[in-house]
């Protein structure tokens, strides 16, 4: 990596060797700190940062800031998909083109992911401790949702969307008029 440090500084060369670092770097989190521990995070320019993290990453970068010391990687919508403190805790993120989150994992072994019906609505979400699904009505209502606890609740509306009907797994119900 050090050759790779030393020769980044030609100017002819500089896109081979953003390369090179991609590669490198591509399983080797967390970035942010390695980057400054390999000691070329002040050489790049934004334009080289944020091309060597759409490799990384595998995914178009538009924007890296570096506020103090945290990284913060954004996508060509404006969604944060990466983010890295100075002692090298990461987050990432995936998106749906609605800006809905996909998927989020961190470097203390927590994730989430969720699905989403067609309005948008999320009709699942596991993390690394339990899961939740959730149904709709035609109007948007949630109706039902159930866990990975065994726990459920039942709801029923009225042609005004008011709650007219509650009941759960724990045998309470009830009814709003």
């Amino acid at each position: 990596m050090k050759k790779i440090i030393r020769k980044i500084l030609r100017e002819d060369q500089r896109e081979m060797y953003l390369n090179k670092i991609a590669q490198v770097m591509k399983n080797d989190f967390p970035l942010f700190k390695n980057l400054n521990l390999y000691g070329f995070y002040d050489q790049l320019s934004e334009d080289e940062l944020n091309y060597v993290f759409s490799e990384i990453l595998e995914k178009p970068v538009f924007r890296t800031t570096n506020p103090g010391h945290s990284l913060n990687v954004y996508d060509e919508n404006g969604y944060k998909i990466y983010f890295e403190d100075y002692d090298g805790f990461w987050k990432k993120w995936e998106y749906y083109e609605d800006g809905n989150i996909i998927y989020y994992e961190s470097s203390k072994g927590h994730w989430e992911k969720r699905e989403y019906d067609d309005r948008g609505k999320e009709i699942y979400y596991e993390d690394s401790d339990h899961w939740v699904r959730y149904e709709y009505d035609n109007r948007g209502n949630k109706i039902y949702e159930e866990n990975s606890y065994g726990e459920w609740f039942r709801w029923d509306f009225d042609e005004h969307d008011r709650e007219i009907y509650y009941e759960d797994s724990d045998g309470n119900i009830e009814y709003n008029t």
